[in-house]
C-alpha cells in the first residue's frame, strides 16, 4: 500500500484554461497539494493576476500563454513545459467556451470557434502532451466533460456536441495509451457557480430548478471538484482510466420530479 494514496507532490501538473473559473481552483488546489502546476490561456495578463493571487506553496504557479485552437501554440507551449520541467505528469484540459443561442441562430463562425477550443484544442493538447508521457512510460490526462453527455440542454447544442466528443476522445485515448501507462479520465461537473455562469443563476427561477433537479439541493461550486482531480492523478487511482466521474450533486442519477409531502399511489394491474 502506498503510504499516501493520494500524494500528487511534486508532479508536474499542466492545465488549460487554468487562469478562471474550474481551472484555476483546480490549479490552487494541485499548489497547495505541493505540485508544479503550469497554467494556460489567451490572456497575458489574466494569467499574471492568476498566478500572483495563488496560494503560497513549494512551486510558485507559472504560466505559459497558449490559444487551444492553435495547435502550434500547443506545440509551443507544450515543449517549454518540457524543457523547463523535463516531464508533465498530469494534464487537466479545462480550456473551453459556450455560446447559449437556439440551435437556428448559430452561424458558421460561432460553431468553429467552440468545437475548434472545446474538441479540436483538446485533442491536440492532449496529443501533444501524451507523446511525451508515452516516452516516459507513465501520465494521467484529465478532461473536463459536462453534464450535458448524461442529457442534452436546449439552447446549448454545439457546446454539448463538443463535449459528447471529448467523452469519445477520453475512452478512445485510454484504449490506446494505457499499454504506454498513461490514464485517461474525465470529471463531469453539474451546475457549477463560476465568475461566468453567475448572472444565469442569479435569477430565482433557475434556483429553484436547480433545487428541484438536484437531490442535493444546491448549486456546485468550484471547490467540489478539485477532490475528484487530485484523486484522478494520484496513485489512488492508478488502475482506474477511461471512465467520466460525474460531480453533479446526483442530479444524473435520474429524473428528480417535485413530488411534495407522501402519497399512496394505486396503479391497476
Amino acid at each position: 500500500m502506498t503510504p499516501n494514496l493520494f500524494d500528487v507532490q511534486n508532479t508536474v501538473v499542466l492545465i488549460s484554461g487554468g487562469s478562471r473559473g474550474i481551472g484555476f481552483a483546480m490549479a490552487e488546489a494541485f499548489a497547495q497539494q505541493g505540485a508544479k502546476v503550469i497554467i494556460t490561456g489567451r490572456e497575458e495578463q489574466s494569467l499574471i493576476a492568476a498566478c500572483k493571487e495563488a496560494p503560497a506553496s513549494d512551486h510558485p504557479m507559472t504560466f505559459q500563454i497558449c490559444d487551444v485552437a492553435d495547435t502550434n501554440a500547443i506545440n509551443t507551449c507544450v515543449a517549454a513545459v518540457i524543457k523547463e520541467h523535463g516531464r508533465i505528469d498530469t494534464l487537466i484540459n479545462c480550456a473551453g467556451i459556450n455560446k447559449r443561442m437556439p440551435v437556428t441562430d448559430y452561424t458558421p463562425d460561432d460553431y468553429d470557434q467552440i468545437l475548434n477550443i472545446n474538441l479540436r484544442g483538446a485533442f491536440f493538447m492532449a496529443q501533444a502532451v501524451g507523446k511525451q508521457m508515452i516516452k516516459q512510460g507513465s501520465g494521467n490526462q484529465i478532461n473536463i466533460d459536462s453534464l450535458s453527455t448524461y442529457g442534452s440542454l436546449a439552447q446549448v447544442a454545439p457546446y454539448g456536441m463538443s463535449k459528447s466528443g471529448l467523452s469519445s476522445m477520453t475512452r478512445g485515448m485510454a484504449l490506446e495509451w494505457g499499454t504506454h501507462g498513461v490514464r485517461v479520465n474525465g470529471i463531469a461537473p453539474g451546475f457549477i457557480l463560476t465568475d461566468l455562469t453567475r448572472k444565469l443563476w442569479s435569477d430565482p427561477n433557475m434556483l429553484a430548478w436547480n433545487r428541484t433537479i438536484t437531490p442535493m439541493q444546491r448549486m456546485g461550486d468550484v471547490d467540489d471538484l478539485v477532490g475528484t482531480a487530485i484523486f484522478l492523478a494520484s496513485p489512488a487511482a492508478s488502475y482506474l482510466t477511461g471512465q467520466v466521474i460525474r460531480v453533479d450533486g446526483g442530479s444524473s442519477a435520474g429524473i428528480n420530479w417535485p413530488i411534495a409531502g407522501d402519497f399512496q399511489v394505486t396503479t391497476d394491474d
